[in-house]
């Protein structure tokens, strides 16, 4: 099944709007005085439908170069859904549980990565010259971004999929330093974060509440990790049983963060860590989210949001 990661917008996550910043370097105080209005980061569903307009617009620069390329749309929108550490979407819940069936849906679609087999399929020149097509090849240039922590992340970036890229955010080597930033900031808050006592305080009031429901489990995270480990023993024998478990524990999950405003604590407070950073870094926040954006706004015209 799908698991949280680090960063409170999937770790504790209790924000739909985005959460996912990412780029790399600092800002400094100069961002307060940017005169455009501070953008909202982009809902998943945004985030989405960039995504597949970056494959729409790889796929038609790689036809152009004469190959076969597929985008992938496997999964429709709401089985796109992230599962945060903050569900709470009963009805979802009670369709998909933490989305289980879903994640085994999308390895099955990714194992048969038609892209894959196409290029393998190519003699070897023409493989060569698929990958110069699709990312520049050995040829691409290196894109850095440094990390809040130290350390950077590199990307190679030519080809088709910097066109696609240049054609939505503008600029790409501003868009992947900003986010690999943005997206790495919990690092340097996340601690506080799990400490801080109002979170703490609806979290044990969710467990309270799981408990009366027969889930007793400290945590949202530990008991997604008791129905991975559930559903693992359990066996394709028994997948039936174990995905009727898991919906069970994914209601009462849902809807205990609903009854204790789990996720409205989570936000805000992750909310009031991440402003504490905004004097270091709150230029690369905001043009992070602005290119966000944009990119939103240009893929609204490239394609249709998934059904």
């Amino acid at each position: 099944m799908r698991r949280a990661l680090v960063s409170l917008c999937t770790v504790v996550a209790a924000v739909t709007t985005g959460c996912a910043d990412g780029g790399g370097g600092g800002g400094d105080g100069r961002a307060q005085q940017d005169p455009r209005p501070r953008p909202p980061a982009l809902t998943w569903q945004q985030e989405l439908r960039v995504a597949d307009a970056q494959q729409r617009l790889t796929r038609q620069c790689m036809n152009r170069q004469g190959f076969t390329y597929r985008e992938d749309r496997g999964l429709t929108l709401q089985e796109s859904r992230p599962v945060r550490y903050v569900q709470d979407d009963v009805a979802w819940a009670r369709t998909h549980g933490y989305g289980g069936r879903i994640e085994a849906k999308s390895l099955r679609v990714h194992e048969r990565n038609p892209n894959g087999t196409y290029r393998q399929s190519l003699s070897a020149t023409r493989r060569a010259a698929f990958d110069t097509a699709l990312d520049g090849g050995d040829d691409a240039k290196i894109l850095r971004a440094p990390l809040p922590v130290g350390g950077e992340i590199r990307k190679r970036l030519g080809g088709c999929t910097e066109e696609a890229e240049r054609t939505l955010y503008g600029d790409p080597a501003t868009w992947f330093r900003t986010s690999k930033t943005v997206s790495g900031l919990n690092t340097l808050y996340g601690e506080k974060l799990m400490k801080d006592r109002q979170l703490t305080s609806a979290v044990e009031a969710w467990a309270r509440c799981m408990k009366q429901a027969g889930q007793p489990y400290k945590d949202p995270q530990a008991a997604r990790e008791a129905v991975r480990v559930r559903t693992s023993r359990l066996g394709e024998a028994r997948a039936d049983e174990a995905f009727t478990a898991e919906r069970k524990t994914a209601v009462a999950d849902a809807t205990c963060a609903r009854e204790t405003s789990l996720r409205a604590v989570a936000t805000a407070r992750e909310t009031y860590y991440l402003d504490r950073l905004r004097d270091r870094f709150g230029k690369d926040i905001d043009t992070y989210r602005h290119l966000g954006q944009r990119a939103y706004d240009r893929a609204v015209r490239i394609v249709p949001e998934r059904d």
